[in-house]
């Protein structure tokens, strides 16, 4: 809490009182030992960004998921996920936490998918048991937080066979748990179960990120009856959660048209709560593959100033392919950049005063504090350093050359001086 309030300039008082409150979470697993940068999630902090990275049952590179972490690291992901559904998931998972400092999030349910494949040859013949082993699996490795589909239940499973969906069900959890109930006509385990989760959640202090396993996988399915179905449901686990002391954030979507964004924020918070909320994008076109990390970031941009506090990236390979460590790093920087667009909005008295800086490099032409303060320095100074660039300070770049307004019209860049000395007369 002590790293939280100084990362965040606030006070000790303020944020345990948000805490207290549920408006403001601090995922962080009793078990984990290694030294993490924890972070706060919610209202009143900076926007978070957190970067998904895992293997496929198609794609098993572990070193490929090591490399995916540290990039995630070195380009300042608050948050990470490990969505690992092939191979040894549990060695995998027990590798990235090592490589991955921060803030570490899974889904238990692939772990209990990959058990399915792997144990029972057929992922349809899990036991409740192996669903519940999965999360509990997961929190004594060290898990932060976790993502549950505890809001989908046998009753809403029986609506999407009735209900005309255009993208079906996208959320490969939402799809194993309801295939699973359909198939034994049982209720889900995460929802049968949920004060014993409560109880292993306690146990290891892990957070419950609660999932949207009917999220829209199409802009056309924004905002129908399963979805907010499920958010209802979802809202009241929350409160479960709430009275037991375990920590919450809830999940959102997915593929949202753009005039509808800020309008599914309302809606989510009116039944959630002062709760934080953590939102996939949203994508507002589902055209844009192979750019879907552009796409999402508008949503991102929107949705987080109207109150979404954590961002789950997507990368260029949204919809095609497992993303590679670039792939990784182009989604993670788009939505860096969406994300403090949005703090911008939302706390802008402290998120100004990056862009304040930025503005004043620009104008007296201090060429390496800009490329310091941009939030790719690496790419700023390639870019910058490539066609002919003279070298150092106090020159123009090549865009503009001798028509560089600030060569043109130099009293712009003694603005601060003279206001200086003026003040001093």
């Amino acid at each position: 809490m002590k790293q939280v309030a100084r990362d965040e300039d606030v006070t000790m008082e303020w944020l345990l009182q948000k805490i207290a409150s549920g408006s403001i979470i601090i995922p962080s697993n009793n078990v984990r030992k290694q030294k993490i940068h924890n972070v706060g999630i919610g209202r009143g902090l900076k926007t978070k960004v957190n970067v998904n990275i895992g293997t496929s049952t198609l794609n098993v590179d572990p070193e490929a998921e090591v490399k995916k972490a540290r990039t995630a690291v070195k380009y300042h992901a608050d948050t990470i996920m490990d969505l690992s559904d092939g191979g040894d998931v549990g060695a995998i998972r027990r590798t990235l936490l090592e490589a991955a400092p921060i803030t570490f999030g899974t889904v238990p349910i692939y772990e209990a998918y990959n058990y399915g494949v792997s144990v029972h040859k057929n992922p349809m013949n899990l036991t409740e048991d192996d669903f519940l082993k999965a999360f509990e699996n997961n929190a004594k490795d060290g898990v932060d937080y976790t993502t549950i589909h505890a809001g989908i239940t046998k009753e809403i499973a029986k609506r999407i066979l009735q209900v005309q969906r255009h993208g079906g069900i996208v959320s490969k959890g939402g799809t194993i748990t309801a295939a699973w109930m359909l198939k034994y006509d049982k209720e889900n385990p995460y929802f049968e179960h949920y004060d014993y989760l409560i109880e292993l959640a306690r146990r290891y202090d892990v957070t419950f990120s609660l999932g949207d396993a009917l999220r829209p996988g199409s802009i056309l399915d924004s905002h129908d009856e399963l979805q907010v179905q499920e958010m209802i449901n979802v809202a009241r686990l929350t409160r479960r959660a709430h009275q037991q002391d375990v920590q919450v954030m809830v999940e959102g979507p997915g593929h949202v048209p753009l005039n509808e964004v800020a309008a599914n924020v309302r809606l989510a918070k009116s039944l959630i709560g002062d709760v934080p909320y953590y939102v996939l994008g949203p994508l507002v076109t589902d055209v844009a593959s192979g750019h879907d990390h552009i796409a999402s970031a508008i949503g991102a941009a929107v949705s987080a100033s109207e109150g979404v506090d954590l961002l789950c990236y997507l990368t260029p390979s949204e919809h095609l392919a497992l993303p590679d460590a670039d792939e990784v790093k182009a989604g993670l920087i788009a939505y860096r950049i969406a994300a403090h667009a949005a703090d911008l909005v939302k706390i802008r008295d402290k998120a100004i005063k990056w862009d304040m800086a930025m503005t004043e490099a620009r104008r007296t032409l201090d060429w390496e504090r800009q490329i310091a303060l941009s939030i790719d320095p690496e790419e700023a100074a390639r870019i910058h350093s490539r066609t002919g660039q003279h070298p150092g300070n106090n020159v123009p770049c090549t865009m503009c050359g001798g028509a560089c307004v600030y060569i043109m019209l130099p009293q712009q860049r003694r603005y601060e001086k003279d206001k200086e000395l003026q003040q001093a007369g």
